[in-house]
């Protein structure tokens, strides 16, 4: 037994006040007249004055009932066994964790064998489901009392590649809650990783119809991984490529790891490195030949930690001949295609070779078989190859208009046919210049390329662009750069050159990026990366393949997508590590490597104190689960209305009794 308000005990000394009336008190005699004393024989008086409790009865009422008003102020309390409150109809999620970091030390199994063990004690008739998730929420089963399929769907959850998120258990739940209209509690079975809690904690809020209880399968453990691999996705020409990668420890101690560098199942190159305590280290390779087509490579390292499957990062690259962009020009006006040529060399291995050739001397020039066109600062073109020009637009090609002096000539640009207004041209003496006020930094040109701030521009041409995209403009409003798609291709003017005339845009750091980003824009060459993280979508076809079969082969080697996906699934989602092959119908075939996302790597738990907020964001967050049985729950119960009605009848015992003896005094008197 406790006492919530011990301090309230010290009322118990009022104990001492019938003590003083039953014992204590003096008895007052009034004075009787008596006529004389001298018959009376002396004698000595004892000292030692007796006295006795009178009326024990009414002295141990009063006793008492001083006491239980004591105890009732000081709220006396015991500990009691008793049954969780339990909500009408409410429905058991059993939640296992199948994330790639229930992979280290068999903590699926654990958490498998746990959960099995939580179905067995579910009470008859109380219905449950089984959920994995790792990014994504997945049922295993229906809701149902069966504890035969329940134990079923636990046996067919499998180790996924994916990364933790309690927020998507979290919104599924209260999704389920809500489709039920019933009560849910959710069972838990996870490592608890910090790394899948949310950045707004309020991602986590349960809500009234949902609470839960956390189990933690394991604690934190060291490892190593391969945390990252920077590597082209394409080369171009011969030579050899450089691959750096990224070794990190969670929880380790220093220690020397050997890397190694792997093409199409062949070791390259191995080396060691020393990784910090908890730290990171960099493997550099500098001797990746690449063939031609096609390849598969990874970086591996001999870490010998619980959790193996993240000792490997895959990536993919693809060696071919640059492909061919034409660049035509007036006769007399080069200046631009030297500055562009020399910022795609400038770029690295340049993806594209340029062909010139003069505006006059097109006629006999079939724009299909390019890349990519540009125009540059020309005044008129031949009428059959322009009509080329749209056509190839239309099918899917891509032109680049450069405007300069000589574009003025005729009232529309060229190809794109967009309204010529004025020419907007400031003098190079002195500050008259204008800057590109504005940049879209969506826009692929642009892209982590967004310091123009320095460029002069001195000539533009300003164009009405219509319902054309914009993504930049000078300071005075004129559209610098126009986007506008036409059929299945693209046309981008640019309303200034490329000469180191109308602008020194050439002279400045930003314009070798611009260059390079837009020639992949225009000429569709992705400059994506080497690998992407598990989860990630792959666009399969554009609106010229509808219906065109497509196979892609996920790392197993297996169908990714039945015959009838195949011909009309738009894209493809990444759901294991390792390498898919998709083969397309028009010979673009690819192949993508994908990878865990490294914050599975980190194995530490999320502190207590997050696990316990999250639990309590729920209305009423007692554990109900069959992980909380009713022997282990122990609860307060209050006896102060029990210690009050006692008090109570004391009280009316005693002025009964009092009463009596005070009738028997006064006729006594």
């Amino acid at each position: 037994m406790g006492f919530l308000a011990p301090w309230f005990l010290g009322g118990l000394l009022a104990v001492g006040l019938p003590v003083w009336l039953h014992l204590l008190k003096k008895h007052r005699s009034e004075p009787q007249p008596f006529s004389s004393l001298m018959f009376f024989e002396p004698h000595i008086q004892s000292s030692i004055k007796h006295r006795r409790l009178r009326y024990l009865i009414l002295f141990a009422l009063r006793t008492a009932l001083f006491v239980l008003l004591a105890l009732a102020f000081a709220n006396p309390y015991i500990q009691r066994k008793a049954l969780p409150r339990s909500r009408t109809g409410e429905v058991t999620l059993v939640a296992i964790d199948d994330s790639l970091s229930m992979r280290a030390g068999g903590r699926l199994a654990s958490a498998k064998q746990m959960a099995k063990s939580a179905i067995s004690r579910l009470r008859p008739g109380q219905r449950a489901q089984v959920l994995a998730f790792g990014s994504r929420v997945q049922a295993m089963s229906e809701v149902t009392d069966d504890h035969a399929g329940l134990n079923a769907a636990v046996d067919a959850i499998e180790p996924s590649d994916a990364r933790t998120s309690f927020a998507e258990l979290t919104r599924a739940a209260r999704s389920l809650a809500t489709s039920l209209r019933l009560p849910v509690a959710i069972q838990l079975y996870s490592d608890m990783q910090q790394s899948g809690m949310p950045p707004n904690f309020n991602d986590l809020r349960l809500g009234g119809d949902v609470r839960m209880e956390a189990h933690a399968i394991d604690k934190e453990a060291p490892n190593f991984t391969v945390e990252n691999v920077v590597a082209p996705r394409r080369v171009y020409g011969g030579g050899k490529t450089r691959v750096l990668a990224t070794i990190a420890g969670f929880g380790t101690k220093k220690a020397t790891r050997t890397v190694s560098l792997v093409l199409n199942n062949r070791v390259i190159e191995s080396k060691s490195v020393e990784v910090p305590e908890n730290g990171r280290a960099n493997a550099e390779f500098l001797s990746l030949d690449v063939p031609y087509g096609q390849n598969k490579g990874e970086v591996r390292i001999d870490s010998g930690d619980a959790l193996p499957a993240d000792d490997r990062f895959y990536f993919s690259v693809q060696r071919g001949d640059p492909r061919q962009a034409l660049f035509v020009h007036e006769a007399d006006n080069s200046r631009a295609l030297l500055y562009f040529k020399a910022a795609l060399e400038a770029s690295g291995q340049s993806a594209f070779a340029i062909d010139s050739a003069a505006a006059g001397q097109t006629a006999n020039v079939s724009p299909s078989k390019y890349a990519f066109v540009v125009i540059s600062d020309v005044g008129s073109l031949p009428g059959g190859f322009e009509n080329e020009l749209r056509n190839y637009v239309r099918n899917g090609g891509s032109v680049l208009v450069l405007m300069g002096h000589d574009s003025v000539s005729v009232a529309k640009t060229p190809v794109a046919d967009f309204q010529i207004e004025s020419t907007r041209y400031a003098g190079r003496e002195g500050d008259r210049f204008q800057s590109a006020a504005w940049l879209d930094p969506s826009y692929p040109a642009i892209q982590n390329n967004t310091r123009w701030d320095d460029v002069k521009f001195y000539q533009a041409i300003r164009v009405s662009p219509g319902n054309a995209r914009v993504a930049a403009r000078l300071t005075d409003g004129t559209p610098l750069l126009i986007d506008q798609p036409m059929g299945q291709g693209r046309i981008v003017v640019f309303a200034s050159t490329f000469d180191n005339v109308a602008n020194d845009f050439p002279l400045h750091a930003s314009f070798v990026p611009f260059v390079e980003q837009t020639a992949r824009y225009l000429g569709r060459l992705e400059g994506g990366p080497a690998s992407v993280p598990v989860g990630a979508f792959a666009e399969l076809r554009d609106s010229r393949e509808k219906g065109a079969a497509i196979e892609v082969l996920d790392p197993k080697g297996q169908r990714a997508l039945s015959l009838a996906e195949g011909a009309r699934a738009e894209n493809i989602q990444f759901t294991e590590t390792g390498f898919y092959e998709i083969h397309r119908p028009n010979g673009q075939d690819e192949t993508v490597a994908v990878n865990a996302d490294r914050r599975e790597s980190d194995l530490a738990p999320a502190p207590a104190e997050t696990v316990s907020l999250w639990q309590n964001t729920a209305q009423g967050s007692t554990g109900t689960g069959p992980d909380s049985p009713a022997e282990e729950s122990r609860r307060r119960l209050s006896l102060w209305w029990y210690v009050m009605i006692a008090a109570l009848a004391l009280s009316v015992g005693e002025s009964l009794l009092g009463n009596r003896h005070l009738k028997v005094d006064k006729e006594a008197a």
